[in-house]
């Protein structure tokens, strides 16, 4: 006789109803369980805390426990080895789903590998050190600043993955239709929004003068005395592109006494706006008439930015404690964020 198996999902959903109060049997049919099959599964789940069913008597497992740590070698080696290829390296040849249920019980998951940029030694000293540097930082006095380009057809919009070191991937994206933006944030604040402009080719990207000039001698200037006045100690951030470094920018700030927050390279995680411009993208792609040309693109990137609530700012804000806490145990290494 061949026995009904239900599904993970519908014990768990079995379970979750009797810890909320329900009983066994009211359980039971919301689950659409039989009384003494979800009766069973409770026993279960009390007993070794899993809902999972015991070994059967039968055939033992072919997977000995010399396989179980070869293949927890294998995939640790190459952490973007297939399921299927890891089986097949195995002996006797395991299925992609052995391998895969194996692995779960050892914690190891398929995962999508997240792109980061590529860290040197030294890089992840000096993101090391500003960890230490920053462990006690009041996050709520530093304007963050970044630009961005948004561009027609971006369709890139993965969510979570996996950020084990091994599991991670270099890449860039480019576009032909596109504008860029510079903004600005602090906790609490949504700052301005500029779309920048210049002619492009040889000698026409975003210089000192041109970023002086639309950046910083009117929309910075005026946003950072009205934030002074309510806060002191404010600093800015900015990254080190040539444009921000050179002898007149670093002039210009000194000159208007707008003392610098530390920004290191390669390091996107460091940098709350970085993930303002995903939600600020994610607006953009939801339009329901997406922009077909670059002066409907500035007005829907505009429209987004004036859109973006406060408090989806303020949250990637408040996770700075956690990226220099995560930092340190990387020892300068990639984090999660």
């Amino acid at each position: 006789m061949v026995r009904l198996q239900h599904s993970s999902l519908k014990k768990n959903r079995l379970v979750s109803a009797i810890q909320a109060g329900k009983t066994i049997k009211e359980a039971a049919e919301m689950a659409n369980i039989p009384h003494g099959t979800a009766k069973k599964i409770w026993d279960r789940f009390c007993k070794t805390g899993s809902t999972k069913n015991l070994p059967c008597s039968g055939h033992p497992s072919k997977v000995s426990d010399h396989t179980k740590r070869e293949m927890v070698r294998v995939a640790k080696k190459d952490r973007k080895m297939p399921f299927r290829e890891i089986g097949n390296l195995m002996e006797p040849v395991l299925s992609a789903s052995t391998v895969g249920n194996h692995l779960a019980e050892e914690n190891y998951h398929r995962r999508v590998v997240r792109t980061v940029p590529y860290l040197k030694r030294d890089q992840r000293q000096k993101r090391l050190a500003w960890a230490r540097d920053n462990c006690h930082q009041d996050w709520e006095k530093v304007i963050w600043s970044d630009e961005c380009y948004v561009y027609i057809g971006d369709t890139k919009g993965r969510p979570d993955e996996e950020w084990d070191e091994e599991c991670l991937v270099l890449t860039f994206k480019q576009s032909s239709i596109r504008v860029m933006v510079w903004g600005c944030i602090m906790k609490g604040k949504k700052g301005p929004l500029v779309v920048l402009e210049y002619p492009g080719g040889k000698g026409g990207g975003m210089n000192a003068k041109r970023y002086q000039e639309q950046v910083l001698d009117g929309t910075l200037a005026a946003f950072y005395e009205d934030i002074k006045s309510e806060r002191d100690g404010v600093l800015f951030q900015q990254d080190g592109t040539p444009s921000h470094t050179v002898k007149s920018t670093k002039k210009w700030f000194s000159t208007h006494g707008i003392p610098l927050f530390p920004h290191l390279p390669s390091s996107p995680d460091f940098n709350p706006i970085k993930c303002v411009w995903r939600e600020l993208k994610k607006l953009v792609r939801a339009r329901r008439h997406p922009p077909t040309s670059t002066d409907e693109l500035i007005a829907a990137v505009r429209d987004a930015w004036d859109s973006l609530p406060v408090e989806d700012i303020d949250k990637y804000i408040e996770r700075m404690d956690g990226i220099v806490e995560d930092a340190l145990k990387a020892k300068g290494g990639h984090t999660k964020y």
